[in-house]
């Protein structure tokens, strides 16, 4: 009989209160997966994508096809990490049915164990709608960018109601079954007092250290999105610096003819 050693990857079962933090960084491509595998308990590909990668203004024009193509990519890549697909703007605010089939095409087509939306009270019947039909469900409530135009950027929770709005939406989501809960953009106050109501972790951005787990769009991380900077964001690396002292260093070589031969590149020997 032949011993299995492969890596088990982590599934929404594994995500408990009161467990250890939660890692949560986002992944886009394979390479990026394959590098944050190894420390983050999820990837999330993240409509952030549509920032990040293809330089638009917001998340709105994020499709389908996109978030599939990408989530498919960062299960290619990745092996322990559970793996969480944001649904984009308009894939599922029309209906609880419209929302199951394009949840349903974004696991069967990645591979990925769960799905992530955005909404608190307004979306619980689709999250549970959901959640009893088999699809993980990671819920979305405080700052959410997909409603930019209707609310800004802006932290949520500064008064009481605002605050009463997030408790409504919090008790609404962790109601629903949902396994996990993204808290983004409020005062610390609020992400504490949200993290003590529900019996599900919450995963904070933006959120202060109160949650039970924190998510980061890897770019920001890493310092390779330098369009804007989040006040909540600690960079733990510069690599734009780098990539563009490399690119400089490399266009000095092409222009100085400073490149080896086929005799280095594909072990050709002269005469």
């Amino acid at each position: 009989m032949s011993v299995q050693t492969k890596l088990t990857r982590r599934s929404v079962r594994d995500f408990r209160k009161g467990g250890d933090p939660i890692v949560c960084l986002t992944a886009y491509t394979a390479p990026i997966a394959k590098l944050l595998d190894p420390h983050a308990d999820i990837l999330l590909v993240g409509d952030s994508l549509g920032m990040v990668l293809y330089g638009l203004p917001s998340t709105l024009a994020v499709s389908l096809d996109m978030m599939i193509a990408h989530g498919a990519a960062v299960m290619r890549g990745s092996e322990r990490a559970c793996v969480m697909v944001d649904m984009p703007f308009g894939s599922y605010q029309e209906s609880p049915a419209q929302a199951f089939r394009n949840a349903a095409r974004i696991l069967a087509e990645t591979g990925a164990a769960a799905v992530k939306l955005e909404g608190g009270v307004e979306m619980a019947e689709t999250i549970r709608f959901l959640v009893s039909r088999g699809i993980p469900v990671c819920g979305h409530i405080g700052l959410m960018p997909q409603s930019v135009n209707a609310s800004g950027f802006r932290a949520q929770g500064r008064d009481e109601a605002e605050l009463a709005g997030l408790r409504d939406d919090a008790r609404a989501v962790a109601a629903t079954g949902a396994f996990a809960m993204v808290i983004e953009g409020t005062y610390e106050a609020a992400a504490r007092e949200l993290t003590g109501l529900v019996d599900i972790p919450t995963i904070g951005i933006g959120a202060s250290p109160a949650c039970d787990g924190q998510v980061l769009v890897s770019d920001d991380m890493l310092g390779l999105f330098t369009d804007f900077t989040p006040r909540f964001v600690k960079r733990y690396a510069n690599l734009a610096e780098d990539i563009g002292r490399a690119a400089e260093s490399y266009a000095a070589d092409v222009r100085a003819r400073r490149f080896p031969g086929p005799e280095h590149c594909f072990g050709v020997k002269k005469g």
